[in-house]
């Protein structure tokens, strides 16, 4: 189930939520019982690494156009 980040505004905390996908525009109240809150956008990580070494040997396949034109 997806996890959605809100920040409630009359006490300025922000809490998470797990709720399905369908709910995540819903009213959320905050852990001391405020209704004033939005939701946060929240930027996700997917998968790989950032520190992955380059390939070897020139890097070989895709490029610009499948490799083989960009010289």
């Amino acid at each position: 189930m997806p996890r959605y980040e809100y920040r409630c505004r009359p006490c300025d905390s922000t809490f998470e939520l797990n709720r399905p996908m369908a709910e995540s525009s819903a009213p959320a109240v905050c852990p001391e019982g405020h209704e004033d809150t939005v939701k946060l956008l929240s930027a996700v990580a997917v998968g790989g690494s950032a520190s992955a070494p380059a390939p070897k040997g020139g890097g070989g396949g895709g490029g610009c156009c499948g490799g083989g034109c960009c010289g």
